[in-house]
């Protein structure tokens, strides 16, 4: 959650002014009866590939291929955008590097490569430097938010008045129009509340699954939204010159370096960088496990290959090397602005597979087993799903309105059309594997 702020807070300054925060509220609540929905999934059908296994044992494999094919576009340029925003926003602010693109991908393309290396060398030495991480952000956010407001209330150099400052956006003509200001801004919130479900693709090797994943999903999303809005006001109080800052390249940055001066701010980038590294790690696990678990079951391209699981590591080499190849092309080859667009576009894959993911359970809901002593949110179960749904249209709604969305849309339609290209492959020339589900789901332990 430090690490989707850190990474979004100029979007807070530049659409709506520092008063944008409290848009955090509305996307927090939304997001939880999501998460609430993917809880009661997982309390039912804990497996590697989330969405994908659940549409293609509950509806159909073919329905399930999109889902997939969703999911590993969400992933892949989550990750992307990840580890960009650590490379621009973190680590050259913390070495006194100049911006510079070309210094940027390459940080980043070494990052990846950190990554692929502990991802592939052992699924409990990645479990560990993630707990790592996340005990990390979790502290860094409640001891740089009370920091910042000590700062604020011994030099004097900050206000509240900040908590209903519209900035640079006084004024306005679009402020309150339909994609303007506060629509676009909505971006934070369902940029860095995502990513719970992540905790399902470790459903196969965690214990007791059926309580434990939909506890963590819905315990994820609960602190993340807390401790978010409690970070967002101490970040906002603290602004010395809100213009200054709202020009600035990496606001949370500079704000540290204003209030807390060079050595502390070089402590909480450190901290901030793990935390960072970690969330990149996770969403490279969860990347290659997804492409893993649609190999499997031979519809990924290259499956025969990508389904590999190293016998000595246990962990799917194959499938973690392709993410991170992908990754280093993009960042190779893709102009600026692409590279951007591609990033942006991936903030609209999350809410697009919550909302196919909330829709395939409230059609197959009467029709799950339940397991005895599984996550549960009985008679709430219908109102939370429905509301769950109106949520998820109205995130798509925010997030594709804004006119600087146009572009995106048209990378994440481009991406849809490649998938459809190859499901439409498939139905040709490898049909079977699109008509039955390869057995059990106790079978795929591994």
């Amino acid at each position: 959650m430090a690490v989707g702020i850190f990474g979004t807070y100029d979007d807070v300054l530049r659409n709506t002014g520092p008063v944008g925060i409290w848009t955090w509220i509305i996307a927090a609540a939304g997001q939880m009866l999501v998460a609430l929905v993917i809880a009661q999934f997982a309390g039912r059908i804990p497996l590697i590939g989330t969405s994908y296994q659940w549409a293609s044992r509950l509806a159909n494999p073919k329905v399930g291929w999109f889902f997939g094919w969703v999911t590993f576009c969400y992933l892949f340029t989550g990750l992307m955008a990840i580890d960009s925003a650590m490379s621009s926003t973190c680590l050259m602010p913390l070495f006194n590097l100049a911006p510079n693109e070309v210094t940027a991908r390459t940080i980043t393309m070494v990052v990846m490569v950190i990554q692929a290396v502990l991802a592939i060398a052992s699924t409990r030495l990645m479990a560990l430097v993630n707990s790592t991480a996340v005990a990390i952000e979790l502290t860094i956010v409640v001891v740089l938010a009370v920091a910042l407001l000590v700062a604020v209330a011994v030099t004097g150099h900050g206000s509240v008045d900040n908590l209903t400052s519209r900035g640079l956006t006084a004024g306005a003509t679009n402020y309150f129009a339909f994609g303007g200001g506060l629509m676009a801004v909505m971006i934070v919130g369902l940029g860095t509340l995502v990513g719970f479900e992540s905790a399902v693709n470790m459903s196969e090797e965690a214990k007791d699954p059926f309580r434990s994943v939909p506890r963590a999903i819905v315990v994820s999303v609960a602190a993340a939204s807390v401790l978010g809005m409690v970070f967002l006001i101490a970040l906002t109080v603290a602004i010395e010159n809100v213009p200054k800052v709202s020009a600035a390249g990496s606001p949370v940055a500079m704000i540290m370096h204003d209030q807390l001066g060079t050595i502390t701010e070089r402590i909480f980038l450190t901290a901030i960088a793990i935390a960072f590294f970690g969330g990149g790690l996770v969403t490279l696990t969860t990347c290659a496990r997804m492409i893993f678990g649609m190999s499997r079951d031979n519809r990924f391209p290259a499956s025969q290959l990508l389904r590999r699981v190293n016998h000595r590591t246990q962990t799917p080499i194959p499938a973690t090397v392709l993410a991170v190849v992908m990754g280093i092309v993009v960042l190779a080859v893709l102009p600026g602005n692409a590279l951007l667009n591609l990033i942006t576009a991936g903030t609209v894959f999350p809410a697009l597979t919550y909302g196919m993911i909330v829709i395939l359970y409230l059609s197959v809901r009467k029709r799950l087993d339940r397991q005895e002593g599984a996550f549960d949110i009985g008679r709430f179960e219908t109102p939370v799903s429905i509301a769950a749904l109106v949520w998820s249209i109205c995130s798509l709604v925010a997030l594709l309105s804004p006119a600087s969305a146009r572009v995106p849309i048209m990378i994440v339609t481009g991406l849809l059309v490649v998938g459809g290209l190859y499901f439409a492959y498939m139905m040709t020339f490898n049909r079977d594997v699109l008509d039955h589900e390869p057995g059990e789901a106790g079978v795929f332990a591994h």
